[in-house]
């Protein structure tokens, strides 16, 4: 039995994280009154010896918050609010590199690690090195190949394509690598990462997803045809999606969302070219439940 003790206690140790001492939090004003919780967190922070700053998001912005603001030497940033604040930091993050770990004041919270009431714990956790992960996530890239908006986005859960104003469904002709393969009836389109698999994809029919895998999920919304399935495409393919409206000369056009953020319109003839983004973000994970696990607890009805 000693020798088990020991077996048990080294193979905890050898998984343990690094100990972190600079942190950054991100908060979304609307989901902590008066930032008691973050002004909590960054007071215990630095009661323990570490450093913490922390700047408030700004949804309607283009970007949600200052890059600029956030120190080099950051180790974890530390979003409060729900998943809407988690996806915009992601996106806005990307470049940086910093493992993002979410706190839930919201109402769902499925990409969020901790609540408010364990975000002190978590946090006393990451400042003692306790065990922890740190999983890559795809993010998906895309742009317009015509119309006036020609920036690129990118997105952690999906970008969708979807009828806007219109009571009639609309066509969406569907090519991969430059190979047309199929012209949907339907609401609208998603393409999903796996992180997203579990979000408005799944709701829509499509499969749900290992996180850490590297693919691209199609989904259509609503599709008018019984054989119209979710198909499930490599991380390197890449979708070009045209509208073409049903009744010529209608002026059809559908919206464009990444990550449920409006960003503009489609309209008829005009392409968006969706794909793998070059950069990845990084998730920070506390708990040992495997993705088997929470899934199973949310098959059963629990929470994630």
């Amino acid at each position: 039995m000693p020798g088990m003790m020991f077996q048990i206690c080294f193979w905890r140790h050898s998984f343990g994280g690094k100990i972190m001492e600079h942190f950054y939090i991100i908060v979304n004003p609307m989901r902590d009154a008066q930032l008691h919780l973050t002004k909590e967190i960054q007071r215990f922070i630095q009661e323990s010896g570490g450093t913490c700053g922390y700047q408030a998001n700004h949804v309607q912005e283009s970007m949600s918050f200052d890059q600029r603001l956030i120190p080099d030497e950051t180790e974890c940033i530390l979003v409060v609010g729900g998943d809407g604040t988690l996806l915009r930091a992601a996106r806005d993050m990307a470049e940086r590199n910093i493992p993002l770990i979410g706190i839930n004041t919201g109402h769902v919270g499925y990409l969020c690690e901790l609540e408010a009431k364990t975000a002190i714990q978590g946090v006393h956790q990451l400042l003692r090195g306790a065990d922890y992960t740190v999983e890559s996530r795809m993010l998906l890239s895309g742009r317009r190949v015509k119309g006036s908006v020609t920036d690129q986005r990118i997105a952690l859960n999906d970008i969708v394509i979807h009828r806007s104003g219109m009571l009639q469904v609309v066509d969406l002709i569907i090519s991969v690598n430059g190979e047309y393969l199929n012209t949907y009836s339907a609401d609208g389109i998603i393409i999903a990462t796996p992180t997203g698999s579990t979000a408005y994809s799944m709701s829509a029919g499509g499969p749900i997803v290992d996180p850490r895998a590297d693919l691209l999920l199609l989904t259509p919304i609503s599709p008018h045809s019984l054989n119209a399935k979710s198909i499930v495409l490599g991380a390197e393919d890449e979708v070009t999606i045209e509208v073409r409206t049903r009744n010529e000369g209608h002026g059809g056009q559908v919206e464009i969302s990444f990550d449920g953020d409006p960003v503009g319109v489609l309209k008829e003839g005009e392409q968006i070219l969706v794909k793998k983004a070059q950069v990845s973000t990084r998730i920070l994970k506390l708990s040992r439940m495997s993705f088997l696990e929470r899934l199973r607890k949310k098959l059963q009805g629990s929470s994630w």
